[in-house]
């Protein structure tokens, strides 16, 4: 509906009005009709636009750890993104699942109802070869996994689920647990088909040639005790508090971490001859003033310009000020 007319639509009305051809009734009758929606009552919207993009940003973090998971554990090139987030009835989502492909059904102890995350052949058999020890090639012909196949698969699923704990952990405790796999999607009936589900897709790349997808499929009864989570305050209020605990951890295991200071006196340079006839007394000529600053590396790094001294009976360095190659490096 228009918010604003055009005059020559003022005009019309007008004319309309003062002829007799048009009621103020009838204009009010046609702008309720405009107001009116189609609303499918077998297909209810039980997730708000709000909901919808707090799981888009929730798992844009789970594609991420996905990706650096995976590359690390198998050494190659993959990547992992979302796609789309939508909610759809269990039968709509059935019948978008391609045959062959491999659907898990997981749960968390703590937490009523079940879930299903679907692998398609594009993204799970490069997997598998390359747990196998192959280089990530696809058969050249989809078929059903064989038995030792779907034994790696299912443990190739359980450190994907593994990934998904640490970023729901703030919203279900625990670890989620495969309850059974399927590879013919016609075949599951976990829901009735009218439940409205909430379906996470996300595309895959393993190398340049294979791209798959992922879906994650999270039914209403089980998103439903945690769904006040997903509100935009909620959610921001709950990762902050993360995030600082993570500051937390992070500046205890730095303050708790070892690193080598090596203070350089200076740089001289002697023959050969005379470094094997070193004894103990003897001086060497450096390229160092006395009272001028001594380097201090740490790590291999040159950072701080220093001056020597002693602390009790041990000797020791004060540090004065930051180094031209640090203020460098910093910039």
């Amino acid at each position: 509906m228009k918010d604003v007319l055009s005059q020559a639509e003022i005009d019309s009305l007008l004319e309309g009005l003062i002829s007799g051809q048009v009621t103020a009734e009838d204009i009010e009758e046609d702008t309720e009709q405009q107001k009116l929606k189609t609303y499918d009552f077998r297909r209810p919207n039980k997730f708000s636009k709000e909901h919808l993009r707090t799981l888009h940003v929730l798992h844009e973090s789970y594609a991420r750890l996905l990706t650096n998971f995976l590359s690390g554990l198998l050494q190659a090139e993959i990547s992992i993104e979302v796609a789309s987030v939508g909610q759809f009835s269990y039968e709509e989502f059935t019948r978008s699942v391609v045959s062959p492909t491999l659907l898990t059904v997981f749960r968390y102890s703590s937490h009523k109802g079940n879930a299903v995350l679907e692998t398609t052949p594009h993204f799970l058999m490069p997997l598998i070869d390359l747990q196998l020890g192959g280089t990530g090639e696809m058969p050249e012909e989809l078929r059903e996994l064989t038995e030792i196949e779907l034994s790696v698969a299912r443990k190739l699923i359980g450190k994907l689920l593994e990934q998904l704990s640490v970023i729901w952990k703030d919203i279900i405790k625990g670890k989620p647990e495969i309850v059974s796999t399927e590879t013919n999607p016609h075949l599951h009936q976990l829901l009735s088909p009218n439940d409205i589900v909430l379906v996470i897709t996300f595309s895959t790349n393993v190398g340049e040639e294979n791209r798959g997808l992922m879906n994650l499929c999270l039914p209403y009864n089980f998103l439903e005790p945690v769904l006040s989570k997903f509100s935009v305050n909620q959610f921001s209020q709950m990762f902050n508090e993360r995030e600082q605990a993570d500051i937390k951890a992070v500046e205890y295991w730095l303050n708790a971490s070892d690193v080598e200071l090596i203070a350089a006196v200076g740089n001289g340079t002697i023959t050969i001859k005379d470094f094997l006839d070193l004894q103990v007394g003897d001086v060497l000529l450096l390229d160092r003033q006395q009272g001028q600053d001594f380097d201090l590396y740490v790590q291999d790094q040159l950072k701080f310009k220093v001056q020597p001294g002693r602390l009790g009976n041990k000797l020791a360095v004060q540090v004065v000020s930051l180094a031209e190659e640090a203020w460098e490096l910093d910039g």
